[in-house]
């Protein structure tokens, strides 16, 4: 059984058990979330697919750490003319563990 929700704007595929990084969620380590957004369910009955969501269902998920991912550098240059620009940039994730997909 697998969904694929949306949330940050982009859209996982999840499972019993998975473990992923979504872009960063306004709650602390160890609370419960739940993602509403469903887009699709496939479980033992077959495959279903919402308009644009799955009426009544939802995914839980517990909140596993909030964290930032490593660092991407932004280098921006123009030859002979003597511009160098220099950025880095971490963005900011939450690690959720998802518990149970319900219909």
């Amino acid at each position: 059984m697998y969904a694929i929700i949306r949330t940050g704007g982009k859209q996982y595929r999840v499972a019993k058990d998975d473990v992923i990084e979504v872009e960063k969620l306004p709650v602390q380590a160890g609370e419960d979330i739940a993602f509403e957004e469903v887009l699709a369910v496939n479980d033992d009955e077959g495959f279903k697919i919402g308009t644009p969501v799955v009426e009544g269902a939802s995914v839980k998920a517990e909140v596993v750490e909030n964290g930032k991912s490593d660092k991407v550098i932004i280098y921006k240059y123009k030859s002979k003319k003597d511009y160098r620009r220099k950025q880095g940039h971490r963005q900011p994730y939450t690690k959720v563990k998802i518990t149970d997909i319900v219909l």
